[in-house]
C-alpha cells in the first residue's frame, strides 16, 4: 500500500432486523466502509471464516444465536478476540448486558447514526472518523 493510500475499514453488521441493518450498512458505505452483513450470530461466524472486518455492529436480540452468544464466541477465538464490537440494543432489552460486553452499546430507541459516528470514533479512532467526517 502506498503511503498516500487511505485505508479502507471493514465492517461487519448483524441484526435480524431488514430496516436496521439496510440503515446501518448505508450509513458505513456512505463514509466509505467495505461492509458485509449477517442476519444473525451464526451467519456471522460463517463470514468471519472467510474475512476479518475491522469492526462488527450487532444487534443483541437475534434468532438462532443472539448478540451476547456471538460476542462470547467471538472473545473465545483468537483471530477475532481483539475485533472492536458496537452492540445495539434496545433500551428495555439487552442493555445492560451489550454494556457490559462490547466496546461501545448504541440503542436503536435513539438516532442511530448520530450514536454510530461516536462509537466509530470511540472504537476505530481519529483516523476512521476523519475518513468518516471528510475531515
Amino acid at each position: 500500500m502506498r503511503v498516500d493510500e487511505e485505508k479502507v475499514f471493514a465492517a461487519l453488521v448483524v441484526d435480524d432486523s431488514m430496516l436496521i441493518r439496510h440503515t446501518v450498512c448505508r450509513f458505513l458505505e456512505d463514509r466509505g466502509f467495505s461492509v458485509e452483513s449477517a442476519t444473525n450470530g451464526m451467519e456471522a461466524l460463517e463470514r468471519l471464516k472467510q474475512h476479518i472486518p475491522d469492526v462488527i455492529i450487532t444487534d443483541m436480540d437475534m434468532p438462532k444465536m443472539s448478540g451476547s452468544a456471538l460476542i462470547r464466541a467471538l472473545k473465545a477465538d483468537l483471530r477475532t478476540a481483539g475485533i472492536p464490537l458496537i452492540a445495539l440494543a434496545g433500551k428495555s432489552s439487552g442493555a445492560e448486558d451489550a454494556q457490559q460486553r462490547a466496546n461501545f452499546a448504541i440503542f436503536k430507541d435513539i438516532d442511530i447514526e448520530d450514536q454510530l459516528e461516536k462509537a466509530l470514533q470511540a472504537v476505530l479512532g481519529s483516523k476512521a472518523v476523519g475518513k468518516c467526517t471528510g475531515l
